[in-house]
């Protein structure tokens, strides 16, 4: 018995930690084992924690505010009412959140969209503190195999003559050999998209691999029209990709524009405490109205011990590039940061492919809807960890099944001629990225739309003659992935039309009731990789 885990981020390391007794447990990594989103997560993960100053009830109508009406509500009651075991499960595989004076109680941070302090935290290194202590449990785990420097290029599909289910995947490793993994249960937990757009939050990794073999494999994709945009990514020419935590805000950090002056008092009565979509798209207009390159965010009125205590890496980082947060401001501009849809998936993380599951920001819970709130992330990859597990556990004789089966349609042999000419790589991956970033940004409309959708699907064409007819590479298979994935976002955003939490568009500004609904696409194998089959799908509204 086999779980074959994509990624090793919070989502999959929990995963695999759950199911090591089940069976023999290999997890896949692109890079460095540790090269993930989890690891530069610097807020935190948010749940009731302090029931004394907040609610259950609470966090749900903070989560169900920024969701903007998408949220599935019994995923949000779920996972809220979760928290506090998933946090506790953490503090007992080692993570060293926080605490206060007391040594006894977790200090508990306050972000973006919350209404009251309930993000625990390792200072600004959270991400990394889990990711660390998640390692070390499974490096000890004997029945955990971990591979770094591999990634999915495809997913492999087996047939009974009727019934189709993922058998496992194809993998690539650095050296652009691919190999056939065979596993009863699949698990994509391969992060976000971030690297489908110019400036982005997260790591290099984030190319949607799993997203996108997800879709071509026939699996159900939602939402993908909602793109988070991080308001505050460092902005300096050396810096690549460092986030200026929400949680900066959220201790009293303020902005303002290049003359000094406040602006979140025109869009938004919660000020800097705003949504990030909120906060986000300010940002973005007031570069557009005075033709600045990036705003200001000021924390330097705080007392600098305070500063340097509960931002170390932060500081530290600003520091290298001649900013001392203590004393200036950090100028900052919005970057992509994290994917609300993706793998469309049941309450156990099942995919609408058998034997496939997704967890983490790969899928789509129904948990963030059109906006995730800040701190959300972590909790729900560690909560739909549990579930898939648990699923897992309970209908493990049936998963045993899955062994036998047929390919339906054979595994071919790669081509071996050369690409002789990567530069073709190289300038569609910078087209398709600006691409993304001009046209399917914060602020949209249908004519940039339109725009992006051609010059995509011609990049596409280019990109499949490519790909079948040279060896393949890992920088072959994540180009044809961030193609994938950018015609899905602009696919969704296209059918959209309104404006709700993350997707904006000027053609249509305001909400509109008659489109509270998830837009599902899906692909058959038989048609080209840019044509789409559209589901509406409506979700628990109500508890």
């Amino acid at each position: 018995m086999r779980f074959l885990v994509i990624g090793s981020g919070i989502a999959g390391l929990s995963f695999a930690l759950r199911v090591a007794d089940l069976g023999e447990v290999v997890v896949v990594t692109k890079k460095g084992i540790a090269d993930s989103a989890t690891n530069l997560a610097q807020g935190g993960i948010a749940a009731v924690l302090d029931h004394e100053n907040d609610s259950v009830d609470a966090h749900i109508i903070d989560t169900l505010k920024a969701g903007a009406g998408l949220c599935d509500y019994k995923i949000v009651e779920e996972v809220v009412s979760s928290g506090y075991a998933r946090v506790h499960d953490l503090i007992t595989y080692g993570v060293d959140f926080v605490r206060n004076s007391d040594d006894y109680s977790l200090s508990l941070g306050r972000e973006g969209g919350h209404s009251h302090r309930r993000v625990a935290h390792a200072y600004d290194l959270t991400g990394r503190a889990i990711e660390m202590t998640l390692l070390d449990q499974v490096k000890s785990c004997p029945s955990i195999t971990l591979l770094e420097d591999h990634m999915v290029a495809d997913l492999m599909l087996l047939s009974d003559g009727g019934n189709i289910w993922c058998g496992g995947a194809l993998v690539i490793d650095n050296e652009d050999r691919i190999t056939s993994f065979e596993a009863q249960q699949t698990v994509l937990c391969t992060g976000g998209t971030g690297k489908v757009y110019l400036y982005t939050s997260n790591p290099d990794i984030a190319t949607g691999d799993g997203i996108a073999s997800a879709c071509r494999a026939g699996a159900k994709i939602a939402n993908m029209e909602f793109v988070q945009f991080h308001p505050t990514c460092l902005f300096h020419p050396q810096a690549k990709n460092f986030l200026i935590s929400e949680a900066v805000r959220g201790e009293g950090a303020l902005l303002h524009t290049r003359k000094g002056e406040r602006f979140m008092n025109k869009y938004d009565d919660r000020l800097e405490l705003a949504t990030r979509d909120m906060v986000a798209r300010s940002i973005d207009q007031e570069m557009k109205e005075s033709g600045d390159e990036c705003v200001f965010l000021d924390i330097s009125h705080k007392d600098p011990a305070f500063i340097q205590a509960r931002f170390p890496a932060i500081y530290k980082q600003c520091l290298r590039y001649g900013i001392d947060i203590t004393t200036e401001p950090i100028p900052v501009v919005p970057a992509a940061h994290y994917l609300c849809g993706g793998v469309l998936v049941d309450d156990y993380c099942n995919s609408s492919i058998a034997g496939l599951m997704a967890i983490g920001e790969t899928a789509c819970t129904g948990l963030h809807g059109a906006n995730r709130l800040a701190s959300n992330s972590l909790l729900e990859a560690v909560v739909f960890a549990e579930k898939a597990a648990s699923y897992c556990r309970q209908n493990l004789d049936t998963i045993k099944q899955r062994r036998q089966g047929r390919a339906p349609t054979g595994i071919s042999t790669p081509p071996s001629k050369e690409l002789d000419e990567h530069i073709l790589i190289n300038h569609n991956w910078d087209v398709l990225r600006r691409t993304m970033w001009n046209y399917v940004g914060i602020v949209r409309n249908s004519k940039r739309l339109e725009l992006a959708r051609e010059r995509i699907i011609s990049i596409t064409r280019e990109i499949e003659t490519l790909y079948t007819s040279h060896r393949i590479t890992r920088n072959m298979v994540e180009l044809r992935n961030i193609a994938q994935v950018s015609l899905l976002i602009v696919e969704s955003a296209m059918l959209r039309k309104e404006s709700r939490g993350l997707h904006y568009t000027t053609d249509y500004p305001n909400s509109n009731e008659d489109q509270l609904h998830w837009i599902v696409l899906s692909q058959d194998q038989n048609v080209s990789s840019w044509e789409f089959s559209v589901e509406y799908r409506n979700f628990s509204q109500e508890g």
